[in-house]
């Protein structure tokens, strides 16, 4: 476990410390798209933060390689190899995308033949697991065809998703700590050393996620773009393909017993495939909607729009912050609720724990103008605007302090109306250009400089 641990930290810090250059390089480099209709970031904001997140791959492979026990995995299986290989190729292309937007069907044929390269390597999915059956084992074709579109639809899914800052990268490190402790638990309770790839490539996951969360929470520095969300949605789906193609379900003995014990005892079995589908059941009601919306309306299914669940959460009152919050408590329920009925499928009280959990969640989205507000005690550990000093919300003083400064530098004529600077109408500032509060400077200026920019924030 210390190995693992350590390789994550590694992995997260090498992410976390090339990030910011990588931001400068993107900016430098033009990788800054306009902003389009169905975006909610205000200001043009960097991409390219893929790269910052291969470089933390291949530290953690490189250092997991130097290690006792982890140096095995390398030795005994070329996993890693073909892991390395088909994120060099996947990551290239999002790059390119990135840069200069090369056309969908270009970058789905790039997604094939990273995942082709990686079966080549020996990555891929063998036998699968069938109740009553036991083991079937695949053809070589069934298996090719069946690695391929697990890893494709997973890494749509994971691009899909990323519609908020920080919503990919926190969902996707909340499934890999998901499906982690599963492949530790097959690696360590049962002592099959064909689950350490899997449990190796989770830890990484998590690593490159936790180490570009803080550069890509609201408001974000940088985005991950194509670059970031295929690699880590690669990486996601080679775990799942390597703890199923290459852990035979016969050594754990998950057949033996009577009829009703063999159908729950496969319950794990399962897990590494459906730990995929866990980042994607959100996406895919999206999608399903948005399809069903878009047609009712005499639309093709692929205009785009801003009815996506993000969207909407935003409509009906929810701040960005919290909708990314809400969607993370989703997602880490139906991850961790399949990894504990993985555990024991024949307990009600997990139904019921998932069931009461669920109804928090519902009773959240119905909440939306709720702010907990904490004792003045605790107000120096949480963000401001759960503060309470004096009568006026911290958001609403500093939002008053900063109008009162632009009025006064400005020097605004008598009668003139107030709140002009903060209407987000163009006022002119000693005889300079328009300028439009709230709006990125020509160019995309404010995404050199801080994260508040000149913006005023109500």
């Amino acid at each position: 476990m210390r190995e693992y641990l350590l390789t994550l930290c590694i992995t997260a810090a090498v992410t976390y410390l090339l990030t910011g250059p990588v931001r400068k390089f993107a900016i430098v480099a033009g990788a800054m798209p306009e902003i389009r209709a169905r975006d909610v970031h205000r200001e043009p904001t960097p991409r390219l933060g893929g790269i910052a997140m291969f470089f933390g791959l291949c530290a953690g492979l490189l250092v997991a390689d130097h290690l006792t026990n982890l140096n095995e995995v390398f030795e005994k299986s070329n996993e890693p190899r073909a892991l390395l290989s088909g994120a060099a190729l996947i990551w290239l292309i999002g790059v390119l995308d990135d840069k200069f937007e090369i056309d969908a069907l270009i970058k789905l044929g790039g997604q094939m033949i990273a995942a082709g390269v990686m079966v080549m390597q020996g990555l891929t999915i063998l036998w699968l697991p069938v109740p009553l059956v036991g083991t079937v084992a695949l053809t070589q074709w069934q298996g090719t065809l069946l690695t391929v579109a697990l890893v494709v639809i997973t890494i749509n899914a994971v691009n899909f998703v990323d519609g908020l800052d920080g919503l990919a990268a926190g969902m996707v490190c909340i499934a890999a700590a998901a499906f982690f402790m599963y492949a530790y638990r097959i690696w360590y309770s049962y002592g099959i050393e064909a689950a350490a790839p899997a449990t190796l490539f989770a830890a990484i996951l998590m690593g490159m996620c936790l180490g570009f969360l803080p550069h890509n929470m609201h408001p974000a520095r940088i985005f991950m773009g194509d670059s970031g969300s295929m690699l880590i949605g690669l990486v996601l789906a080679a775990g799942a393909i390597s703890v199923t193609g290459q852990v035979d379900p016969d050594i754990m003995r998950l057949f033996s017993g009577s009829e009703r014990n063999a159908v729950h005892q496969m319950v794990p079995v399962y897990i590494p495939l459906l730990m995929p589908l866990t980042i994607i059941a959100i996406p895919a009601a999206d999608l399903i909607l948005a399809i069903v919306r878009r047609t009712w309306r005499g639309q093709s299914p692929f205009a785009a729009d801003r009815g996506h669940l993000h969207h909407r959460l935003l409509e009906i009152g929810h701040s960005h912050s919290r909708a990314v919050l809400i969607m993370y408590f989703w997602s880490a329920l139906i991850a961790f609720g399949a990894l504990t009925y993985s555990v024991n499928s024949a307990s009600m009280w997990i139904v019921l724990g998932v069931v009461i959990l669920s109804a928090i969640g519902l009773a959240l989205l119905l909440l939306p103008r709720f702010r907990p507000r904490t004792p003045r005690w605790a107000e120096a550990f949480v963000p401001p605007r759960y503060r309470r000093r004096g009568g006026l919300p911290t958001e609403a003083q500093e939002a008053a302090a900063q109008l009162s400064g632009a009025q006064g530098a400005g020097a605004p004529e008598a009668g003139a109306p107030s709140g002009t600077a903060g209407s987000g109408e163009a006022a002119a500032v000693d005889g300079q250009s328009p300028v439009t509060v709230g709006v990125s400077g020509a160019n995309g200026a404010t995404a050199i400089g801080g994260r508040g920019g000149s913006k005023v924030r109500i």
